[in-house]
This record gives C-alpha cells, sequence and structure tokens, in this order.
C-alpha cells in the first residue's frame, strides 16, 4: 500500500509539473521538459543507488547528470549568443537590428529584411515570441494592449500589419497620445546605434529605417513617428 501511495503521489506530481510546462511558451516548454528529464532520471538513479540495485558505476553517473543538470541553464543560455556570435563572424556585418519597447512589448525590426520580430514582456503571455502565437492568442494580447498600454497596442498593430498583410484585425479602441519621453538610450536602440554616433550616422540611419517601414513592408505611422523622434533627440 505505501507503494501504491508513492506511485499515485509521484504520477499526480509529474502530470501537474506536465501541465504547468505546456502553458510556457515553446522554446521555455522545451528547456522545462529537458530540465524535467534530467531530474527524473537522477531521482531514479540516486534511488537504484540508495537501494543497492545499482553498482557504483551508477553512483558516478548520477553525479554527472546532477553536474549536467547544474550546468544545462548555462549551456542553453549560451548557445544563441554563440550561435549569434558566429553567424556575424560568417555572415556579413548587416545584421543590425532597431529595438522599440513598450510596456508589454519588445519589438525588433531588421535593417536588411525589414522583418519585424518581437517577445511580450508582460501580462498572460510573458516570455512568448510574437512569431510563436498564433491568430487568436494574438487578437487577445491586443485587446489587452488596448485597454492597458496604447504603445504597446500601436506596436502589435504594426506588426500584425506585416505578418497578416491581406487581413483586418477588429480592434475599435481609440488611443490617446503617449506621455512617456524618449531617453538617448532608447533614441540609439530604435536606430540600431551605438555610443556617440555623429550626425551623418544618423541621418543615415534614420533615412535606411524610414525606407524599411513603407506600408507595403509593415510600417505605419506610430513606428515612423517613434524613429522620428529619435532622431530629433540624437540631434539635439
Amino acid at each position: 500500500m505505501p507503494r501504491l501511495i508513492l506511485a499515485v503521489a509521484i504520477i499526480a506530481t509529474l502530470v501537474y509539473i506536465t501541465r504547468r510546462i505546456n502553458r510556457l511558451p515553446p522554446k521555455a516548454r522545451k528547456k522545462a521538459f529537458v530540465q524535467l528529464g534530467l531530474t527524473v532520471t537522477v531521482l531514479f538513479v540516486l534511488f537504484l543507488t540508495v537501494t543497492g540495485r545499482l553498482h557504483w558505476i551508477g553512483a558516478a553517473l548520477t553525479g554527472a547528470l546532477v553536474l549536467l543538470r547544474q550546468l544545462l541553464p548555462l549551456i542553453i543560455r549560451f548557445i544563441p549568443t554563440w550561435l549569434s556570435y558566429r553567424g556575424s563572424s560568417i555572415g556579413s556585418s548587416s545584421s543590425k537590428t532597431s529595438t522599440v519597447a513598450s510596456r508589454f512589448l519588445r519589438m525588433n525590426l531588421d535593417h536588411e529584411t525589414g522583418k519585424m520580430s518581437g517577445q511580450v514582456l508582460e501580462g498572460e503571455f510573458e516570455h512568448w515570441e510574437l512569431d510563436e502565437m498564433e491568430r487568436s492568442q494574438l487578437e487577445s494580447l491586443l485587446s489587452y494592449c488596448s485597454k492597458n498600454d496604447p504603445d504597446s497596442a500601436r506596436l502589435l498593430e504594426s506588426y500584425l500589419t506585416q505578418r497578416f498583410p491581406d487581413e483586418s484585425f477588429d480592434n475599435q479602441q481609440s488611443y490617446s497620445e503617449s506621455s512617456s519621453q524618449m531617453q538617448r538610450a532608447e533614441a540609439l536602440s530604435i536606430l540600431g546605434l551605438e555610443g556617440e554616433p555623429d550626425s551623418e550616422a544618423i541621418v543615415n540611419a534614420h533615412r535606411h529605417l524610414m525606407q524599411k517601414l513603407h506600408p507595403d513592408r509593415g510600417g505605419n505611422d506610430y513606428l515612423a513617428a517613434k524613429i522620428n523622434q529619435a532622431k530629433d533627440i540624437l540631434l539635439s
């Protein structure tokens, strides 16, 4: 009977953890399942070792798995950086991006392709990448942003216009003008610049981005206004 109770408790725990993991964004979900698998394996091998059902090699294997589990988050965190570095060293140096952030979203614009991508910073879909989300989820996020942060709603509408160019979204929310003041660091990020760029670099970056914000490429008045504001701040 105690073994049966223990087995039921373990299964219930695994089901609960699995359901929690399934609510995570796809990228975080993969990482969580890997960590869960390693944890279950470590506990199982440790149980066999303690009960004398596994040779001493099992104990060594357990130690190695424990170490791997501790290092896994660091390895996973390092891989994108390594891939980015490798890609930048192999490819051209023209992989600049502009970043516009609001309360709920961080949006990136690739200077070469004009493609927008973004990540949710708060709310129900926190840590989700916009490219991973289905239309129904994006509509729910748009409705939430419209009610709570106009800047986020405008950014999301820019993304939706580019991703679904032939579709419309039912959003009747009227926006008030944003009262947030742009800082120099944000202006640099929007234009994809660093350090102390001269006026020529600022003007060139502004012109290049405005070309990418043509309506046919998913641009809109809000993004254009942000880029114009960034230029004015850096030139002032």
